[in-house]
């Protein structure tokens, strides 16, 4: 396993050189530039400014460079757009937001999928199953750049004229989930927590809810699928034909091979969620790194959207390999 491992780590190096080559390929490849808009500045300041930031060198040498800083120290170099900020702080900035409801979003989804799928195998064509069948086709209809408003139309500015008080926010951050301090008496979604301090969900909310529910359904059609296979099985006539308790068959003997197909799927699932949705980000306006990337587009600030690029492509590198070792873990007939 550990040899595994290895190999794999040592296969993603180069994998994500080849990944940053080629971003920096297309970005560059792309007409225009990052200070080419509607008002070009004059020819001398422009010509400055490309020096300034290495844009009059070859491209192989800015490669070179760009690569160079990459491995050395970690710098993915200056903004364009974001004046004396660097990727690295436009990154340190968007990340962890969108990490938060991210890995929020990712936890609700396997929870709640796998859970529905569950019960809907178990509760084969009876009322549960068709109405967990057609939660997941709901679901899966409504893309979250369409939950998104209808949930901002519904608990902020529904609820702001039903009763003159938004239940939920539509957008912003508010600091994140963790505060100083104890709750206003107005957080109907606000906790104390031992270690001091307060906790608060209700800019958290809305934004899991529109990320989670089309990956959410989309486990739990894999999950009911998969655990009706299973509980057709020869090993699991066995077990009930021994006597063994329903829950002890479901839970120790048929979850862990039924749970194979929903891990393939969760490797890049998960990543897209833990790197969230420029959707969401845009809609809500919470300041992770989907709107940062967004802007950054309009705007043609390359080095910002590189940088993005180059994050995503590792945590799918990394996901994959966790995927792997998970499947090992939970088949004992595959081995590396």
């Amino acid at each position: 396993m550990y040899s595994f491992i290895a190999k794999r780590f040592a296969i993603a190096v180069p994998t994500l050189l080849i990944l940053v080559m080629f971003s920096f390929i297309l970005m560059f490849a792309a007409p225009g530039g990052p200070f080419s808009n509607e008002r070009p500045p004059p020819p001398a300041v422009l010509a400055n400014i490309e020096a300034r930031y290495g844009l009059d060198q070859p491209y192989v040498v800015q490669m070179f460079n760009y690569v160079k800083n990459i491995v050395l120290y970690f710098d993915f170099g200056p903004s364009f757009q974001y004046r004396d900020r660097t990727v690295n702080d436009v990154i340190a900035q968007g990340f962890p937001v969108t990490l938060t409801y991210g890995a929020w979003s990712a936890l609700v989804a396997v929870v709640v999928g796998v859970s529905l799928g569950i019960a809907a195998a178990l509760r084969q064509n009876t009322w549960l199953d068709y109405l967990a069948v057609g939660i997941t086709i709901g679901a899966q209809a409504l893309p979250n750049f369409v939950m998104a408003p209808v949930l901002v139309l519904v608990f902020t500015l529904g609820w702001f004229w039903w009763t003159g008080a938004p239940l939920l926010p539509g957008g912003g951050w508010a600091g994140g989930v963790f505060i100083d301090g104890a709750c206003n008496a107005s957080d109907n979604f606000c906790f104390s927590v031992p270690w001091g301090g307060s906790m608060r969900f209700d800019y958290l909310i809305l934004p899991v809810i529109a990320l989670s529910t089309s990956y959410m359904a989309s486990i739990a059609r894999i999950m009911r699928s998969s655990m009706l296979e299973v509980m057709n099985s020869n090993f699991i006539r066995t077990a009930k034909a021994k006597g063994l308790p329903m829950r002890r068959v479901i839970f120790r003997h048929a979850l862990k091979p039924a749970m194979l197909p929903v891990i393939s799927y969760l490797g890049p699932a998960v990543v897209g969620m833990i790197t969230g949705s420029v959707v969401v980000d845009v809609a809500f306006s919470t300041g992770g790194i989907g709107q940062f990337f967004v802007n950054s587009a309009f705007s043609r600030d390359y080095a910002v959207i590189m940088g993005i690029t180059i994050l995503v492509g590792a945590l799918t590198i990394l996901f994959n390999l966790v995927v792997d070792v998970l499947y090992a873990w939970i088949d004992p007939k595959i081995r590396y």
